[in-house]
């Protein structure tokens, strides 16, 4: 499943107001599910559930799991950052998240990371726990391939769609071509 992530953040990493994220979301929201996409909300559970997204992202210094399912019901996707941690990653799912995401594996300009991980964490995911991991952090599609091959189930693209030399929906394609080049084993 597609997902779209609105994250609205200053350079600075200060929130933006949530004025701007209504705005934001009351555009982009009736587009993205016209077209099959979940809508989540980064960092804020509460305007996820009072503007109707179809979940929310947490990181580890905002909501957290347990307030963003209550404010968003069991039927929302709720997904949790969890760095570099196998322990953050392994509480999370076990609290029932949706997904866990790992990251940065790259450097990015989107932020500034404040962990790196190693592509052998989503091969130790994959193997033991069924519930979706998250590649994050400055991916392309040139070097995602390794990401995809060690277990990521999706990855969070920014700058690797909207910079992508060819622009945007080349981009969407490779990245798609490489996760169904890995589902058919070719990968």
């Amino acid at each position: 499943m597609a997902c779209l992530q609105l994250r609205l953040k200053a350079e600075d990493e200060t929130a933006t107001d949530d004025e701007a994220v209504r705005r934001a979301t009351t555009t982009l929201l009736p587009i993205t599910q016209k077209h099959g996409v979940a809508f989540i909300l980064n960092d804020r559970p509460d305007l996820a559930a009072e503007l109707g997204c179809d979940g929310a992202h947490v990181g580890q210094e905002d909501a957290s799991y347990d307030e963003a399912r209550h404010l968003l019901g069991t039927r929302a996707i709720v997904g949790v950052t969890c760095h570099d941690s196998r322990h953050l990653a392994m509480a999370a799912a076990e609290a029932g998240a949706d997904y866990v995401a790992f990251g940065a594996f790259f450097p990015t300009s989107t932020k500034t990371p404040k962990f790196s991980a190693r592509p052998d964490l989503l091969n130790w995911w994959s193997d033991i726990m069924e519930a979706p991991c998250v590649a994050i952090g400055g991916i392309t599609v040139e070097n995602c391939p390794p990401l995809v091959s060690a277990g990521a189930d999706f990855l969070a693209v920014s700058a690797g769609v909207w910079a992508h030399p060819d622009g945007p929906g080349p981009a969407v394609r490779a990245f798609n071509e490489i996760f169904e080049s890995a589902d058919q084993g070719t990968g």
